[in-house]
């Protein structure tokens, strides 16, 4: 089982990289997205939703040996990244995808209120919320400039 949870938690090993692990697993997150077109509504949905609870059951073995929120774990970065993508605007452009992922980034980096606290829930939970929360904020961002720039 220790493996599968690694496996896992580390978004297929890619949050082994030594250098900027959160920011590949979301590049991998964008770049499933933008390879593989059936990769939208219902499938995405329910792809984010089970990774989700995958993932905090993954991140709370892998944290128990490699403490708390490790670098190496980023399938929430991925999970997040993937909300982010299901929630902006339905028949965004690239534009729209890059977005995301660059204030997915941001919102993730800085963690807002109440973003900053959700990270404090036990094991798995506050490193999946946080990352939640980062989505959430980026979808929302994404949505109010199309609607700013767009109109």
């Amino acid at each position: 089982m220790n493996r599968l949870s690694r496996l896992i938690a580390t978004g297929c090993y890619s949050g082994y990289v030594p250098f900027v692990p959160g920011t590949l697993g979301s590049g991998l997150a964008l770049g499933v997205y933008w390879f593989v077109p059936g990769l939208r509504k219902m499938p995405l949905f329910l792809l984010v939703g089970t990774l989700f609870f995958v993932g905090v059951w993954a991140a709370g073995r892998v944290e128990k040996t490699e403490g708390r929120d490790a670098s190496i774990i980023n399938v929430d970065e991925i999970v997040g990244m993937w909300l982010a993508l299901f929630l902006i605007r339905e028949g965004a452009s690239w534009h729209g995808w890059v977005g995301a992922f660059v204030l997915f980034r941001l919102f993730d980096i800085l963690k807002p209120f109440p973003i900053e606290r959700v990270q404090t829930l036990p094991g798995g939970w506050g490193v999946m919320m946080d990352d939640v929360g980062a989505g959430l904020y980026a979808a929302l961002s994404v949505r109010v400039l199309y609607w700013i720039f767009l109109q």
